[in-house]
């Protein structure tokens, strides 16, 4: 099939432009003078015979024909990269998967080896940062950063957030609840923790990974699930990952308020305690993102088929101590 394109280079500055908003900073990444940004949108106006942008006193903004011709441009770049990208290293290249760090350590790295037995030719770098959670208006930037086709890798990203993520391919990996564990050590004859209301001589342990108020399930909203007044839900120690919340929980410095699948394996094994079992759903949920040419990699569709697999087995009842609320 034949097709009939404008030229490249006017493509190209036409998406600089439109992601900057600024024939300067357009000219800057591409290495070139501002007129001949200029000159190439010009060009490419002329060749569709409609207006791309506005131009203001001292700045540009898209029409709705240039809002509209911009994800299919940047869909198109981004396909360009990874062709390239794929043609250089192969379907058998390092597959790199970033994830919110308390995610990578208490639940997919516990499940790697059976990804690795199940794929032995795919090669899985796993990374994580702290940014890999919607807060504070960094949405935006993670869909730009990964929508990039200056930056198309074999890259994936494990998000968790709302699924918001104009231009990419989203798949739901499960949404948790949150759930009070504590030590075994914790309750005490003392200090028991027979009924949610016994947690006002406890300690709360506060877990402020998405630290957006309204949007973090809090203490506050679970004593309130749960019925019991007169608690000060603000007390406590707060710490600004999950990380952190759940090693002071196996501490014994107080009960932290868990995201469930994070927790399931310490659980499990004794070495935390599930008081009770009442939970609450957190607004956020566990997300794979990658851009739509990433999807079609054999090794990243693999990785995809099977993380949705071990997703689906989240929130299955969890071991508690028998016999209470």
């Amino acid at each position: 099939m034949s097709y009939r394109l404008p030229p490249l280079p006017a493509l190209r500055a036409f998406e600089a432009a439109a992601r900057h908003l600024s024939f300067k900073k357009a000219a800057e990444e591409l290495h070139v003078t501002p007129a001949a940004i200029s000159q190439q949108i010009k060009l490419l106006e002329s060749y569709l015979d409609l207006s791309l942008f506005r131009r203001l006193t001292r700045a540009i903004e898209l029409t709705p024909q240039g809002m509209a011709m911009l994800p299919k441009i940047r869909q198109g770049f981004d396909c360009l990269a990874a062709a390239i990208e794929s043609s250089r290293q192969g379907d058998d290249g390092p597959l790199t998967v970033n994830a919110p760090p308390s995610f990578a350590s208490r639940w997919l790295v516990p499940r790697l080896p059976r990804f690795a037995a199940s794929h032995p030719g795919i090669a899985l770098r796993l990374s994580s940062s702290a940014d890999a959670v919607d807060r504070h208006g960094e949405t935006m930037l993670f869909v730009e950063r990964q929508t990039d086709p200056r930056t198309a890798t074999s890259e994936v990203a494990i998000r968790y957030g709302t699924g918001n993520y104009p231009g990419l391919r989203v798949e739901k990996i499960f949404a948790p609840n949150c759930v009070p564990v504590c030590s075994p050590r914790l309750p005490t004859p003392d200090k028991p923790l027979d009924s949610p209301a016994d947690l006002a001589r406890h300690v709360l342990i506060h877990d402020e990974t998405i630290g957006d108020e309204g949007r973090q399930p809090d203490w506050a909203q679970w004593l309130n699930t749960a019925g019991v007044p007169g608690v000060d839900a603000r007390r406590g120690p707060r710490f600004s990952n999950a990380v952190l919340a759940v090693e002071a929980a196996l501490d014994g410095q107080g009960v932290a308020l868990a995201l469930s699948p994070l927790v399931e394996a310490e659980v499990a094994a004794g070495r935390l305690l599930m008081p009770f079992a009442l939970t609450i759903p957190s607004p956020y949920a566990y997300y794979l993102v990658m851009s739509e040419a990433m999807a079609s990699r054999p090794s990243v569709a693999a990785f995809s088929d099977w993380l949705q697999a071990e997703g689906r087995q989240v929130n299955r009842p969890a071991t508690r101590r028998p016999g209470n609320a």
